[in-house]
C-alpha cells in the first residue's frame, strides 16, 4: 500500500488567474444587478445560456452557487430550511441548499467577495430539463417567490442515438424563447451575433476537452478533484474569451508538466476512473487520501459534461439543440456502458468508483447493475461509494475510507 503520511496536493499554478476571473465575473453580476446596466437571465448549467449571451444577458448559474454551498461545507446549515417548507430530504440537496440559503439570506458569495450582500435578482429563469425536473422545479420556486418570468426546454430522456427528429424538436423548443427573451433585455435577437457566442463556447469546449486529455499521459497531471475546480470557467464562462485565454493559460502549464513528468500523484500505480457527482465537502479528504494511496484518479463523465463536440456556429439553433442532448445524464444504458468502456481503454484505468449520491438518483449510475456489466467486459473492479452531492449526512468519512483502502489493497492482488 502507499504511504498515506505523504499526501500533498500540487497546486495548479494558473489556478490563481482562474480565482481572479471568478471573482471578476461576480463582482460583474452584481454590479448589474445594483444598477441595472445589464439584465440579468438565471440558466441551469447545461442550458442555453449561448441564446441569453447574445441578447445581452448577464448570466448567473444557481449549480454553481449549489456547489460553492457543498464545497464550503455549508449546506448542511440550510438543507434543514427547505426540508420544512416542504422539499423533501431525497431531492436535489443543490435544490434543497440553495433554497434554504435563500431564505435565510445568506450565501458564500459575501464570504468570499467583499461587498455582494447577496444574489443577483433575476429578471428571468431558463431552465434546461436534460439534467432532470428538479432543475425547474428549483427555478419554479424562485419564479413564485420573485414573481419573475420562467421558460425552458424539456428534453428526451434515456435515448441512444440522438436522432435529427429530436435534435428538430429541441432547436424548436430553443427558438421559441426568442421572443419573449427580446421583450425582456429590450435587445432585438441578432444571429450573427448569437453564432460569435456559438464560436466562442466552441473554442472553450475544445480546450477543456484537451485540458482533460492531457491525462492520457502516464504520469496524468492532473487529478479529477482539480478538475472539478478547474471546470468553473468553462461552466459560468463559457461564451467568452475570458474562459478561452484561462484554458490556453491552464493547458500550457499542464503540457509543461507532461514534458517534464510531472504527475498529481507522484507515485502513481494505479489510474481511476470517477463515475457520479462529486462529493463537494470532501474533495481535499479524498484528493489526499488516494494520493497517499499512490492512485490518481483521472477521468470521470461529471467533468467531461461541458464537452460540447457538436457546437457549429454555421448551424448555431441545431447544433446547440444536439449538444445539450448528446450529454452523458440523458442517455441509454447501453450508450453509458460504451462510452465508459472507451474512456477506460483509451486513459489505461485499473478500476472503476461509482458515487452513488443519494439526493442525485439522475447522475448515481450504479443502480441498474452498470457496475456489473463493466466489470465483465472489462475485467476491472468497480467500487461504489455511498454518499451526497452535498449532504454530508449521507456521508461517512471512515466507510469511505476502509472501502477505498480495501479496492486498492484489490488492485494490488490484481
Amino acid at each position: 500500500m502507499g504511504s498515506e503520511n505523504n499526501a500533498s496536493i500540487k497546486r495548479i499554478q494558473a489556478t490563481g488567474q482562474m480565482k481572479k476571473i471568478m471573482a471578476d465575473y461576480f463582482y460583474q453580476l452584481d454590479e448589474a444587478a445594483r444598477s441595472g446596466s445589464s439584465k440579468i437571465a438565471w440558466c441551469t448549467s447545461v442550458g442555453p445560456a449561448e441564446l441569453l449571451l447574445s441578447l445581452g444577458f448577464q448570466v448567473y448559474y444557481p449549480e454553481n452557487h449549489g456547489a460553492m454551498l457543498g464545497a464550503t461545507r455549508q449546506a448542511n446549515d440550510y438543507i434543514p430550511v427547505a426540508n420544512a417548507i416542504g422539499y423533501s430530504p431525497d431531492i436535489c440537496s443543490y435544490l434543497t441548499s440553495d433554497i434554504g440559503a435563500y431564505i435565510k439570506q445568506e450565501t458564500p458569495l459575501t464570504r468570499a467577495y467583499p461587498g455582494i450582500e447577496g444574489l443577483p435578482r433575476p429578471d428571468v429563469l431558463v431552465f434546461n430539463t436534460n439534467q432532470c425536473r428538479d432543475v425547474q422545479d428549483w427555478l419554479g420556486w424562485y419564479a413564485r417567490e420573485l414573481q419573475v418570468p420562467i421558460m425552458g426546454v424539456s428534453t428526451f430522456r434515456n435515448i441512444g442515438d440522438v436522432t435529427d427528429l429530436a435534435v428538430a424538436n429541441i432547436a424548436g423548443q430553443i427558438r421559441e424563447l426568442i421572443p419573449e427573451l427580446e421583450q425582456i433585455s429590450g435587445n432585438r435577437f441578432d444571429l450573427d451575433r448569437f453564432r460569435e457566442v456559438m464560436a466562442l463556447s466552441g473554442r472553450c469546449t475544445e480546450l477543456w476537452k484537451q485540458v482533460l486529455e492531457t491525462n492520457l499521459a502516464k504520469p496524468a497531471p492532473m487529478s479529477f478533484f482539480d478538475a472539478t475546480i478547474q471546470m468553473g470557467p468553462a461552466v459560468v464562462l463559457r461564451g467568452s474569451e475570458t474562459a478561452i485565454a484561462y484554458y490556453e493559460t491552464l493547458l500550457a502549464e499542464l503540457k509543461t508538466r507532461v514534458s517534464e513528468g510531472i504527475g498529481a500523484v507522484d507515485n502513481e500505480r494505479f489510474r481511476l476512473y470517477w463515475e457520479g457527482m462529486p462529493v463537494w465537502g470532501k474533495l481535499r479528504d479524498l484528493s489526499e487520501l488516494f494520493i497517499g494511496l499512490d492512485t490518481a484518479v483521472i477521468a470521470s463523465t461529471y467533468c467531461n459534461s461541458w464537452i460540447f463536440d457538436a457546437f457549429d456556429p454555421e448551424d448555431p439553433f441545431n447544433s446547440m439543440a444536439r449538444a445539450y442532448t448528446e450529454i452523458f445524464i440523458v442517455r441509454d444504458e447501453a450508450f453509458k456502458q460504451r462510452y465508459i468502456e472507451d474512456i477506460v481503454s483509451r486513459f489505461g484505468l485499473h478500476g472503476l468508483i461509482f458515487h452513488d449520491s443519494k439526493t442525485c438518483p439522475n447522475n448515481s449510475n450504479n443502480r441498474y447493475c452498470l457496475p456489473e456489466r463493466l466489470e465483465e467486459s472489462l475485467q476491472i473492479p468497480t467500487l461504489t461509494i455511498n454518499g451526497d452531492l452535498n449532504d454530508m449526512r449521507c456521508y461517512s468519512d471512515e466507510q469511505a475510507k476502509t472501502n477505498i483502502e480495501a479496492f486498492i489493497e484489490q488492485l494490488e492482488s490484481r
